[in-house]
């Protein structure tokens, strides 16, 4: 009986250690598994993630094919509206130079308009000149504008009003106006003035230019007869070494040209200056500027 036993608990334990080395191949076998399935969810979570990737690159390369074709739009119109604004300060050229360049000693306009213009300038000798040879009305800067403002000052409104009536009268209505700004060579450096909007000479002699254009349209001058130019200090009509012939220089003129107004060729002045504009301008001196100027 007792080797009997002895057998049986020998076989007990043989088959208890069967026993361990299945659940150990067990336990391996669930950790690959385990292993197995960690890796999967890993690789899956890598391919939705490069799946979105994937997709967001398309997306930015569909935004910037989109851009591309945008910004080409944007280009050609940028271009179109460059090749109109030159062909406009050409037109301005080309007219300034044929009003400033008529015959001296004959009078440019018709007699009737002539004689009154003359009498205008002849009764505000402090403000307005008048030359007969271009047709042309200057107003002095000095006076027209407050200092350190460029709202037409209250004396200079109540004579352009008086002007306005003479370019509306029968004689003058059907021509073209030009009203272009002038300044002398001295830079603008008052920081209330630059802060103001008017940076510079370019700025100023187009800002006191708008004004008077905008005094002429308040007292009803059509806007289709007026262009507004600004030519800094690029066109002198005196030494800018002098303080008399800068004072001289700082002038917005008023062409009476010698075309007449036809409704279908000649541009609003909405288009050709911003009559809204609130921001008016004058400026204090300092020294020379010479940069590129606006429709000179």
């Amino acid at each position: 009986m007792a080797r009997m036993f002895q057998w049986v608990g020998i076989s007990f334990i043989g088959a208890a250690a069967l026993g361990c080395v299945s659940q150990e191949k067990y336990n391996a076998l669930k950790l690959d598994r385990d292993q197995y399935a960690e890796r999967l969810g890993t690789a899956e979570r890598d391919a939705r993630a490069s799946e979105a990737e994937a997709d967001a690159y398309k997306h930015q390369l569909e935004s910037i094919a989109r851009g591309s074709t945008d910004q080409q739009g944007l280009l050609t119109n940028l271009t179109q509206q460059v090749s109109d604004l030159q062909r406009e300060n050409d037109d301005l050229n080309r007219k300034y130079a044929e009003a400033m360049n008529r015959p001296i000693g004959i009078a440019a306009l018709p007699a009737p308009l002539n004689d009154a213009l003359t009498q205008f300038a002849e009764q505000n000798p402090d403000l307005v000149d008048f030359d007969s040879a271009r047709g042309v009305v200057k107003f002095k800067s000095d006076v027209t504008f407050a200092t350190g403002s460029a709202e037409v000052t209250p004396k200079a409104e109540e004579v352009i009003t008086r002007f306005a009536q003479i370019l509306n009268s029968a004689a003058a209505s059907s021509y073209e106006l030009m009203v272009v700004g002038h300044t002398d060579n001295q830079r603008v450096v008052n920081s209330r003035t630059i802060a103001q909007g008017h940076k510079d000479n370019w700025y100023l002699s187009a800002h006191r230019a708008i004004a008077v254009s905008e005094s002429l349209q308040r007292e009803s001058v059509s806007p289709t007869r007026l262009e507004v130019a600004g030519c800094a200090d690029e066109r002198p009509i005196a030494s800018n070494s002098t303080d008399g012939g800068r004072s001289q220089n700082r002038r917005v003129e008023v062409l009476i040209l010698p075309t007449t107004v036809h409704s279908s060729s000649v541009a609003s002045a909405a288009d050709a200056s911003p009559r809204h504009s609130k921001q008016m301008l004058n400026k204090d001196m300092a020294e020379t500027d010479m940069r590129p100027h606006l429709n000179k």
